[in-house]
């Protein structure tokens, strides 16, 4: 895809345009940042005081929403020029790794839309010669959820990182657990180092993967909806690398000519 064609695509696919998230759900998000709710957190800890103006006019500058506080209704909106310099910038990076040829650690909280995307990224750097990294495969993590502590299973699927529900059978339609807990990608990482085995020269991941690799002084980069600002406050900070603003709630496979596109411009194999 040409940069205008992908732009194209951005747009139909509501990947960028008017998205799916809603003014409201963003603006609920920044309030609940503002208070410093773990759930928005998602493993970030922001070194200053982050107020709603100031995540609305940061969220404004990063993705294209409407700096209008008196906007409250309807579909939000990401500048698709914004996506894509991310996404050219997401792969001069993953150039850089591919030329050093250091492992990587891969990881989701959103792997029934997401997965696919990263699986494609991990498939290429591999093939030139990264070690994609699994560590703690089949470890326990507890994460707090709306319905109480609930136990979940570290896996990895074509080397992205993701938790199942402990109990659950792994058919193959079912891809893994929703969660934006940085417990994950911690628990990876801990079992990487315990292990005295290599560490990830990048992270890439979303959520609490991204996060909670950041603030703990990886190399992290990866997509976020506007409604999840923690990330956008790393990149801003410095804890996180680099954040494509994305509605990362669409059909899985509209994610796949973004990863071939970073691809290209990476110059990696498909």
């Amino acid at each position: 895809m040409t940069p205008a064609e992908l732009r194209a695509h951005l747009l139909a696919a509501r990947l960028a345009g008017v998205v799916g998230t809603t003014r409201e759900e963003s603006l609920r998000s920044y309030r609940l940042f503002a208070a410093r709710d773990p759930r928005l957190l998602i493993g970030l800890e922001p070194e200053r005081v982050w107020g709603e103006r100031e995540l609305l006019a940061l969220m404004a500058d990063r993705c294209g929403v409407s700096a209008d506080s008196a906007h409250t209704f309807g579909h939000d909106v990401i500048d698709p020029g914004r996506t894509l310099a991310a996404l050219d910038a997401l792969a001069e990076r993953l150039a850089v790794a591919a030329e050093r040829g250091g492992p990587v650690l891969f990881g989701t909280g959103h792997p029934h839309r997401l997965l696919g995307f990263y699986a494609v990224l991990a498939d290429a750097l591999s093939a030139a010669g990264c070690a994609v990294l699994t560590p703690a495969q089949g470890r326990c993590v507890d994460i707090t959820t709306r319905f109480g502590l609930r136990t979940y299973n570290l896996d990895y699927v074509r080397g992205v990182g993701l938790v199942r529900g402990a109990t659950a059978e792994r058919p193959g339609g079912e891809p893994g657990a929703h969660t934006h807990s940085p417990l994950p990608v911690r628990t990876a990482l801990a079992a990487a180092a315990d292990a005295g085995g290599p560490l990830p020269e990048l992270v890439i991941g979303d959520h609490g993967w991204v996060c909670g690799a950041g603030q703990l002084g990886f190399e992290a980069v990866g997509p976020a909806d506007v409604n999840d600002p923690a990330p956008f406050v790393g990149e801003a900070e410095g804890a996180v690398s680099l954040v494509v603003p994305l509605d990362d709630g669409v059909r899985s496979d509209h994610y796949l000519p973004l990863a071939r596109y970073v691809l290209n411009r990476a110059c990696l194999s498909q």
